[in-house]
């Protein structure tokens, strides 16, 4: 059918005449209510939207020498954040005095191993930053 012909067509129903694809040979039409073609795909974007999970990056701060009923605190936020399905990023600053201290005895290693063990099956560890920075962290998921 001529591009003439359906525009005449559309104009006679009181539609619109829409391009679907212009590179075809010959172009490819529909005849539609425009309007109502853009609200429903509004409509079906949003829908999917509301659907749509999302999680955050929660962020726990410990030192490196944390008592045990400190630590057991944090702990209870962290497991908090994860039953919500957030993941949990725990930062360890270690700064001046405390920094030489913690380096001669592997104090972060093993607080971060401590920590994953209180988590057990809650968690599941999804990176570590990397050995040389000041600020180390990891980043616990939630189980699925």
């Amino acid at each position: 059918m001529p591009i003439a012909q359906a525009l005449s067509l559309a104009a006679d129903e009181e539609l619109d005449l829409v391009e679907i694809n212009a590179t075809a040979t010959p172009p490819i039409v529909k005849i539609m209510d425009y309007g109502k073609f853009k609200y429903d795909q509004k409509k079906r974007a949003n829908e999917a939207k509301k659907n749509q999970k999302t999680t955050e990056l929660r962020e726990v701060w410990v030192k490196p020498f944390i008592e045990e009923n400190d630590l057991n605190i944090k702990m209870k936020k962290v497991f908090e954040f994860l039953n919500d399905g957030n993941k949990v990023k725990i930062s360890v600053m270690t700064k001046g005095n405390r920094r030489v201290l913690a380096k001669g005895r592997d104090a972060v290693p093993g607080l971060f191993a401590h920590i994953m063990e209180l988590i057990g099956s809650q968690g599941t560890l999804e990176s570590k930053s990397k050995p040389d920075e000041r600020t180390k962290s990891i980043i616990v998921a939630p189980a699925k």
